[in-house]
Formats: C-alpha cells, structure tokens, sequence
C-alpha cells in the first residue's frame, strides 16, 4: 500500500523553517476538524438532522487550507513546473532562469498580497450568512497565504542568487 507524503521540507534559516511547520500543522489541523465535523453531518443526515453551519465553516476553512497549501508547496518547489526547455540550459542559465521567474512570482505575490489585504478591510462590514463572521476574516486566507508563499519564494531566489542548484536548493 502507498501513502502520499509530502517530501521533506529544504533546507531553511530557522525563521522560514518555522513559518513553514506552522503553516503545515495548520493545514493538518483545519483538515482534521474539517473531516470530523463533515462525519458528525453525515451522521446527522442519516437520522433526519442538518447542522447547517457546518457546511460554511468547512468552506471557511477549505479557502484557508487552499491558500496555506500553496504557500506549503512553494516552500518545497512542488507547484506544477513545464521544464521542457528549462531542463536543456546549462547550469548557470538554469539558475538565471529560475531567478527570473521567482522574481516575477514574487511580484506577483506582492500584487496578491496588497490587493488581498485591500479585498479583505473592504469586507469587515460583510457577515458570513450562518457564522455571522466578517467576510474578511474569509479574503484575508489571500493576503496571508500569499505572504507565506512570497516569504518562501523570496528565500528560494536568496539561494539561487547564491548559486544553488535546483536539486541543492529542494532535493532530488
């Protein structure tokens, strides 16, 4: 039998090492009360009850996992790549390469973040229909997500600019 496991996580500071197991044990957790809480549903289907918030705060907390879990694979290079041409630089034009694109990722995620915090303040005054939650508490898994994501990103082109390879860098 095969389990998926993530790999392990890249050598990091301390600090990006913490960010990262924190963002790790989050998603663990939200996953966890998310598969409990949809049982306890199921549960109360079968004898004619619904917990209605159950679905909201499970979409609450499924944005949060999503947002986190990009943040979780960047900080191990594992979002979907095509290297097809990458692949046949040599390694210093495979370094540049990779610089040139964690700095416009990093632009990108800068973007995701001002406009994410932007997004969620827009949306204090808006509640969640059951939690009765600000909506923003819900639009601010952009902006914090995409922090994390950039913190890792920015850390994978420290270490690019140092010279190291892509297999130095994550592995493999």
């Amino acid at each position: 039998m095969s389990h998926f496991r993530l790999p392990p996580s890249p050598p990091a500071p301390l600090l990006i090492r913490w960010l990262g197991n924190a963002v790790d044990w989050t998603i663990v957790v939200l996953g966890a009360i998310m598969v409990i809480m949809v049982f306890f549903n199921v549960i109360m289907h079968v004898v004619g009850k619904d917990v209605a918030l159950t679905t909201e705060f499970c979409e609450f907390m499924m944005v949060w996992v999503s947002f986190l879990g990009g943040a979780s694979v960047a900080r191990r290079g594992l979002h979907m790549t095509i290297t097809e041409f990458l692949d046949k630089l040599s390694a210093p034009m495979r370094r540049m390469a990779d610089g040139i694109i964690q700095a416009f990722c990093l632009v990108v995620l800068g973007l995701l973040v001002k406009f994410g915090m932007g997004i969620a303040m827009a949306n204090w005054g808006n509640e969640l229909t059951v939690l009765g939650w600000p909506m923003a508490l819900q639009y601010l898994s952009l902006p914090v997500g995409s922090a994390a994501m950039l913190i890792f990103v920015a850390s994978d082109l420290v270490q690019i600019v140092r010279g190291k390879t892509r297999e130095e860098r994550y592995g493999g």
